[in-house]
């Protein structure tokens, strides 16, 4: 029963930090490396890359790419997400980059997901970065783009000789400059490179300093228009109304020259989420998640991102605390603040009695995601809002 307790502490601080990081645009730093998620069989591998900056200069790096993989021997088809830029000062601290709760709806959709952590972030971050754009006044946004997409040709070139993994039907996502990185891939007609989603993309914004007044923003869309091509992958767009990186009107136009081009693509400009849209990816999931599901869905990908709710217990009340199958103190501790939590909210309990909760956005999944990641166990739900779901 100890280790039960222990086990769900973990799991609630697991909770704290993923709360946290759902308003962050970037994963973890150095410092906070994330233990591996057991159930998605995450591991990290490295992988080479070469890679020219804005002013000629080459280099050669080793880059990790953290790998998420459905249970089963596939082969299953392949996501490669991207992953955004901080500003300046905050990116030392831009470790590597896992998106896990992205990565778990994909992976529950049958991908194996693929997040490169890119050339000047993470490990290594130093003098050499290979995505600075310029001057903000003379900004060069080609060269940014070639680079970060090279690294997602790389990474795709890597994946096809892995095991499990089908690469030659696969995807390129992102979220902002990884949203700019997708559209630069699928520029490029990559063989077997089935769409793409773009979160948020674009480059030179400043949430503080030039608040929806990104630096540039012509220079994206004229970029855009002469890339675009009718015989481009399909894409879907996703933006929010309160970016505070590219504001509601830039990202229109930046479609819009896309459009112009003759590309496939829809656009999607959802409502204010939080106080700055531009997390909607990581933030805002009970939103997309339908209109991705619909994306994917005509691209032949329609498996469920998560399991179907179970049906509501006709006997029982999720205030009954003798029902809940764990521990004492895990009732005392964490089932009690559960019930204190607005909704939507979500608990999980795995065989073993670890427990994980989430409430908010994406509840559901979450929590599922918290109870079930470090051990690998398939935990169940115990119950949605205010509806009992646990069958014994």
């Amino acid at each position: 029963m100890g280790n039960r307790l222990l086990f769900a502490r973990f799991l609630a601080l697991g909770w704290l930090l993923g709360a946290a990081l759902a308003q962050a645009q970037t994963a973890a730093s150095p410092s906070t490396e994330p233990a591996l998620a057991a159930d998605l069989r995450e591991s990290v591998q490295h992988v080479p890359v070469r890679v020219k900056d804005l002013y000629g200069r080459e280099e050669s790096r080793d880059i990790p790419v953290t790998v998420f993989r459905p249970q089963g021997a596939g082969p299953f088809p392949l996501v490669i997400f991207n992953h955004g830029r901080a500003v300046s000062a905050k990116r030392a601290q831009q470790g590597r980059q896992r998106y896990e709760h992205i990565a778990r709806y994909l992976v529950h959709k049958g991908f194996v997901v693929m997040v490169p952590t890119r050339v000047g972030y993470g490990e290594t971050y130093g003098d050499f970065d290979p995505e600075s754009s310029g001057n903000c006044n003379a900004m060069r946004v080609e060269p940014m783009a070639q680079a970060a997409s090279d690294q997602v040709l790389a990474t795709w070139a890597w994946a096809r000789s892995q095991p499990g993994v089908d690469a030659s039907r696969w995807l390129v996502m992102g979220q902002s400059v990884g949203g700019l990185t997708a559209v630069a891939t699928v520029a490029r007609q990559p063989e077997g490179l089935l769409g793409g989603i773009n979160w948020s993309g674009g480059t030179g914004g400043d949430p503080d300093q030039r608040t929806g007044n990104p630096c540039g923003p012509q220079v994206i869309q004229a970029l855009w228009r002469r890339q675009s091509a009718p015989e481009r992958a399909p894409m879907l767009w996703l933006y929010w109304e309160n970016d505070r990186y590219w504001g509601a009107e830039h990202p229109r136009r930046w479609f819009q020259a896309w459009r112009e081009g003759g590309a496939p693509a829809e656009f999607q400009q959802l409502g204010a989420s939080g106080s700055d849209g531009h997390s909607g990816a990581t933030a805002d999931m009970d939103h997309w998640v339908p209109r991705v599901d619909a994306f994917l869905a005509q691209l032949g990908f329609k498996q469920p991102g998560l399991p179907a709710l179970p049906p509501a217990q006709p006997t029982g009340a999720v205030t009954d605390l003798e029902r809940v199958p764990v521990s004492d103190s895990t009732r005392a501790n964490f089932y009690q603040k559960f019930l204190a939590s607005p909704l939507p909210r979500a608990f999980a309990i795995s065989p073993s009695g670890a427990v994980g909760w989430a409430t908010g956005d994406w509840a559901v999944g979450r929590a599922l995601g918290f109870c079930q990641a470090r051990r690998g166990e398939v935990c169940k739900l115990y119950a949605v809002d205010n509806t009992l779901v646990w069958a014994p």
